[in-house]
């Protein structure tokens, strides 16, 4: 069994030791590398599932692995801008149907905005990888053929394409074409990619006839023309020496790129194959899957707008690339960020269990070698959803938070991480947050609610109770439960008519930590007023 097929366990004779996967690649690589290259890279030919970001992430996780072992260790971020566009996606304008077939570096921005197609659908990934904090050089795939980086590839794959064609059907077990076209010349007049006429070749230009009737000549050291995808791959392997990659599982199936790749790089590129992280695909479940301004599924940029950075980091590292991951917009935005702060005090308490080192290797490698000195100044993120709610700027937030929580000695990084949640919070109520969390506070008692004596009964002790108590979330929740456990209605329906007359819903935020974050006499008004006979 391969290291790569086990993904990831590593054993001793005291007991079994589970390793993150990332070190043991990471390993891996720095054992047999003396400079490792990890790559990634993306298609830019629409809107970028939030998916995409697995492959960053992992790579990133690598490369800050191998770095925290001494090593100089570099990430490159290839983007295949040079890819043609396959269809006019509904996402386009009608004109756009004409680009067919057209590379989307030469396609022009939807927006105007950007330099071309390409960079408009990708920029807004690059910045949530960046805000990620993955530490990678950005490389356009149209500009390394525009430079002739692939030149000595492609005339390799000419000089030896029956040896290729053999290699194909051998791996994949398709059928050996005699026309099978390495590399596709682009039309310089239609502007589409059309196949080379073979005889005509002889360094470093091919003839071409396009379909469109144009007879032209490319050069293969300049952007006229590219590699076929199952040869373009291992020309990058080779280009760069990349030690490791990510890629999808797909790539990874027997006979798939992959396989022909890495005979291809050594038979005839003379390169070697990297070490492969095929990884699986991620899915999304849950009612806040879709994006409601735009009916899209959830984009990367998406992603990291409503979810802090180093916890989307640690939703990815927390599992084997091998498996899939769940991806719930909805209220599991709050679970993961509850389990991320349940890992980062365990982390710093180092009291944890055995199954538990995982997911705190996972949350160490999330900080990409930047591990806070002490522990963070904790605020529950589900409190955050609460509070986010009851104020409209962040001054605002900060008071309410004040009332709960000892800010005296926040430091400068806190209160940026707590703005940066504050932010996330935001984005995910406007887009994407399910509607059972939603609410406002009621600036009176809704007109509409006619509530009975003993609710009325209800509310007046209540007043009676909390005047002299201590106002903290414990203190009020026992008070109300006992309240409510005396009166007829019942402690659950008292629960349930707080809410009523505070937010107008039947069920809210957790009542005593959300009490305790209002106003005290705000909260005795409401109730006083919600105990009036007229009421």
């Amino acid at each position: 069994m391969s290291l790569t097929e086990s993904l990831f366990y590593s054993h001793n004779v005291a007991r079994v030791v589970i390793m993150h996967w990332a070190d043991v690649v990471a390993k891996e690589v720095a054992d047999t590398c003396e400079k490792p290259l990890i790559a990634t890279g993306i298609s830019p030919t629409g809107i970028i599932h939030v998916g995409s970001l697995r492959e960053p992430i992992t790579g990133e996780s690598v490369r800050s692995a191998i770095e925290g072992m001494g090593k100089d260790v570099r990430l490159i971020y290839l983007i295949d801008s040079f890819d043609p566009l396959r269809k006019r996606y509904d996402f386009l304008p009608e004109e756009y149907a004409g680009y067919s077939g057209v590379p989307i570096s030469r396609i022009p921005c939807p927006c105007g905005k950007h330099d071309n197609y390409a960079h408009h659908f990708v920029q807004s990934f690059l910045d949530a990888v960046a805000s990620l904090e993955v530490k990678c050089e950005i490389v356009w795939t149209h500009e390394l053929y525009e430079k002739g980086a692939f030149a000595e590839a492609i005339d390799l794959c000419f000089k030896k394409r029956n040896e290729i064609v053999k290699i194909l059907h051998e791996v994949s077990g398709k059928e050996e074409k005699e026309n099978y076209a390495p590399y596709t010349p682009l039309c310089e007049k239609c502007k589409k990619f059309t196949n080379p006429i073979f005889e005509s070749y002889s360094y470093p230009t091919v003839e071409y006839q396009c379909k469109c009737g144009h007879h032209g000549v490319a050069d293969i050291r300049k952007g006229d023309g590219k590699l076929t995808w199952r040869l373009e791959w291992p020309a990058k392997w080779k280009i760069f020496g990349t030690s490791a990659e990510p890629f999808g599982k797909d790539h990874a199936a027997a006979g798939g790129s992959y396989d022909t790749g890495k005979r291809i790089v050594e038979e005839i590129f003379g390169g070697k194959a990297p070490y492969p992280i095929p990884y699986e695909f991620v899915q999304l479940k849950g009612a806040g899957q879709m994006h409601k301004s735009t009916g899209c599924s959830v984009t990367g940029p998406d992603a990291i707008k409503m979810i802090p950075p180093e916890v989307l980091n640690y939703m990815f590292l927390r599992v084997n690339p091998r498996k899939v991951i769940d991806y719930d917009s909805g209220t599991g935005i709050m679970d993961m960020a509850d389990e991320y702060d349940r890992m980062e005090r365990q982390f710093f308490s180092g009291e944890y269990t055995d199954a538990e080192e995982n997911s705190i290797r996972a949350y160490e490698i999330a900080q990409h070698n930047n591990v806070p000195k002490e522990l963070p100044l904790q605020i529950p993120y589900r409190h955050l959803v609460s509070v986010v709610q009851m104020a409209d700027t962040f001054e605002g937030v900060v008071s309410i938070l004040s009332r709960t929580a000892d800010l005296s000695l926040a430091s400068a990084e806190d209160m940026k991480r707590i703005k940066k949640r504050v932010d996330s919070v935001r984005f995910w109520l406007d887009k994407f947050a399910p509607e059972g969390v939603k609410f406002s506070v009621c600036q009176t008692v809704p007109p509409q609610i006619k509530l009975t004596a003993d609710e009325k009964a209800f509310f007046l002790e209540l007043v009676n109770r909390m005047n002299d108590i201590q106002w903290d979330a414990e203190t009020i929740g026992r008070t109300i439960s006992a309240v409510g456990k005396e009166s007829p209605i019942g402690f659950k329906a008292g629960f349930r008519v707080i809410y009523r007359v505070l937010i107008d819903k039947e069920e809210g935020p957790r009542l005593g930590l959300f009490l305790a974050s209002m106003d005290r006499q705000f909260v005795m008004d409401r109730f006083s007023q919600a105990s009036e006979p007229g009421s």
